[in-house]
């Protein structure tokens, strides 16, 4: 985990993961901490849903070689929370109508209905970035 601060942006979590089921909640707790860090109290019961949403997905679907880890980054810039997580596949995920019997495939129609937009974006060497950024309502007392 390490946290830094961007004087453009604001603050910035990254964390790295091995690319396990027990990550995703794992990534979570960090994501809580990081909104109690910054006073967003107003987004912490949907921000980590998203989170885990796009984690369940790099687990269950970046198949990779040993090693490769998923990355997770949560920025706090200007009124918006950005969270993306990064993996080493190539593939990029899609919305999908999933049965109405069927346990997966709604995860990426929650994130659309949670997050004000999400989308994939190619990163720097392997694999991609899926992306979200969630509005940041005023603070109580906030003007």
């Amino acid at each position: 985990m390490q946290e830094r601060q961007d004087a453009l942006n604001g603050p910035e979590m990254v964390c790295r993961w091995a690319r396990h089921p027990r990550c995703v909640g794992l990534a979570r707790v960090e994501l809580r901490k990081a909104l109690a860090a910054w006073g967003l109290a107003k987004i912490e019961d949907t921000a980590p849903v998203v989170l885990s949403e796009l984690v369940t997905n790099a687990v269950r679907h970046a198949h990779v070689s040993p090693g490769r880890e998923i990355e997770t980054r949560f920025q706090l810039a200007s009124d918006d929370l950005r969270i993306e997580v990064h993996d080493a596949a190539d593939e990029w995920p899609h919305r999908h109508a999933a049965a109405s019997d069927s346990e997966c495939g709604r995860g990426l129609v929650m994130v659309g209905v949670l997050a004000d937009q999400w989308g994939v974006s190619e990163r720097g060497g392997v694999g991609k970035s899926v992306w979200a950024l969630m509005s940041v309502p005023p603070q109580d007392g906030d003007s």
